[in-house]
């Protein structure tokens, strides 16, 4: 890592905030917000989600502009008209929801985001330098369509890179990478501060904060709070700051008797498209009423393929290797599924859980459709929606501006509380969730985690799915481990350990013995 230098010895800011100020409509998003980013240091951006970061971050690249204040560049004011501008002098950003094509390949995509007309062939190969050099796998003509949440954040990351940045903005660039994912970021990190650029780092891990960053500028409800030296805090004082009070840990001990299974899975075999982590091979799993389950493992190793096999977006051959609730269910699509009592939460909550451009009383339509209270004999209850959208933002304390927003306008933790929220509200006896806290501050994410806690003492099942081992480790009964479309046999949390976890994502029988679930 890095070493701290003296503040006094810290050359002058490469990017700097001063006063800035953004309003929309009652909503005040940044008040007089000041942050300077130093050549050769890594800076942490704090707060909750809905504090403000991403609206700083957008006014500082050219996405938005301030209603006051000022952006200064090695030491001169200056004003971005759009991003090309700001990119053009060196300031790139790694945004939380991605801007690729999934029609397109790993390399087209990455030459939308540079100037000029480099030829694919000489711009694949630096791709390949690229990733050779700090340890990101991504693989230059592979679809992106194809590519998990976690490959197409490093395909993000790589282009930026490419772009040669003095100024790099990088937002939960870890959410989804593993432990040894992001030791490998980190190291890029250093390296890119080593060689004089400055980096703002936007994350919910505090102690990745801790130990990256030399400084942390803290947000709440859009004002500056503090700035503070991280290795100096603990991650319960840097929540506290970004909170404004204690943030509690999940119960995780089971004090509910189990009940039936909610769900079976008996010999899942699904043929792959010939991407990696497409297919899956004898999957088995059993989970009871009342327990949290999780699967770990590296991004692109058929957690997807199994999440939509579960959730009816890829039906299978054999209707019993899927049973819910005593039903066969295999061949069945998502909205007979529901109809069976199961939620389904994907990872992508923006394009995926959520239509991007709908507002969120449409979106609640999307998975209430088929349950006969919201819709009867094909005509749209408009008060039974908005009556379940208002439950769902009061009782999950979605935040937002204005009355009925669309999905995009809000902060990624906030999206996700109205996605679980919806789900959970239906009453499942059976909830699948992909990456429940990915991106998500840590009063977000402890809320979820009671919340699926909650669900599960009311004798609901729950699959988690997540790449956090932290959050499996903190809040599930039993954890699997899913590597090149295979599954180890569930083990309970006080058996095993991030070691044998990690032995097992790289695909030995480590975190359980055999492969199917007891």
């Amino acid at each position: 890592m890095a070493e701290n230098v003296p503040a006094n010895a810290l050359p002058a800011s490469l990017l700097e905030a001063v006063g800035l100020t953004k309003r929309f409509g009652a909503l005040l998003a940044n008040d007089h917000v000041s942050l300077a980013i130093r050549a050769g240091e890594t800076h942490a951006l704090l707060g909750e989600n809905g504090a403000g970061k991403s609206t700083l971050v957008k006014m500082m690249c050219g996405l938005l502009q301030p209603d006051s204040g000022e952006l200064l560049y090695d030491g001169a004011p200056i004003v971005f008209p759009d991003p090309a501008t700001s990119r053009a002098r060196g300031v790139g950003v790694v945004f939380q929801h991605f801007a690729l094509f999934d029609a397109l390949t790993v390399v087209e995509n990455v030459a939308l985001g540079l100037a000029g007309h480099e030829p694919l062939a000489t711009l694949a190969a630096r791709i390949e330098d690229c990733v050779h050099r700090y340890g990101l796998s991504v693989e230059p003509y592979r679809r992106v369509g194809e590519l998990s949440v976690g490959e197409r954040q490093r395909v993000e990351i790589v282009r930026c890179l490419l772009g040669n940045p003095r100024v790099l903005i990088l937002d939960e660039p870890t959410s989804v990478l593993t432990p040894d994912e992001s030791e490998s970021l980190f190291r890029t990190v250093d390296l890119l501060t080593g060689e004089g650029r400055a980096v703002l780092f936007i994350s919910h891990k505090l102690d990745e904060v801790r130990r990256l960053c030399h400084r942390a500028t803290v947000l709440r409800g859009g004002k500056f709070i503090a700035e503070v030296d991280p290795k100096t805090e603990t991650a319960s004082s840097l929540a506290r700051l970004m909170v404004g009070a204690e943030v509690p840990r999940t119960p995780r001990s089971v004090t509910h008797a189990l009940g039936e299974p909610r769900l079976l899975v008996n010999k899942l075999n699904v043929a792959g498209d010939g991407s990696r982590g497409s297919a899956l091979h004898d999957i088995h799993l059993e989970i009871r009423a009342g327990e949290i389950v999780g699967i770990a493992g590296v991004a692109g190793n058929g957690q997807t393929t199994l999440f939509e096999a579960l959730s009816g977006e890829k039906p299978v051959v054999d209707q019993e290797a899927i049973i819910i609730d005593k039903v066969a269910a295999g061949g069945l699509g998502p909205t007979e599924r529901r109809a069976l009592k199961a939620g389904f939460v994907p990872e992508e909550r923006l394009g995926h859980a959520a239509a991007p451009d709908m507002r969120l009383s449409d979106n609640v339509l999307l998975t209430t459709h088929g349950d006969g209270e919201i819709v009867r004999l094909g005509i749209i209850r408009r008060s039974a929606l908005l009556a379940r959208f208002q439950e769902i933002v009061k009782r999950f304390d979605v935040r937002f501006g204005g009355k009925d927003p669309k999905a995009r306008r809000l902060s990624g933790g906030n999206l996700q509380k109205f996605v679980i929220g919806r789900e959970v509200l239906r009453e499942p006896v059976l909830i699948v969730v992909d990456q429940p806290t990915w991106g998500v501050d840590a009063a977000a994410a402890a809320f979820i985690r009671t919340t699926l806690r909650q669900k599960a003492a009311e004798g609901c099942a729950v699959l988690v799915i997540s790449q956090d081992l932290d959050e499996l480790l903190e809040f599930t009964d039993r954890i699997a481990v899913m590597s090149e479309g295979r599954l180890t046999a569930p083990v309970p949390v006080a058996e095993t350990s991030r070691e044998a976890i990690g032995l097992a994502m790289g695909g030995a029988q480590a975190a359980g013995e055999g492969t199917h679930a007891a």
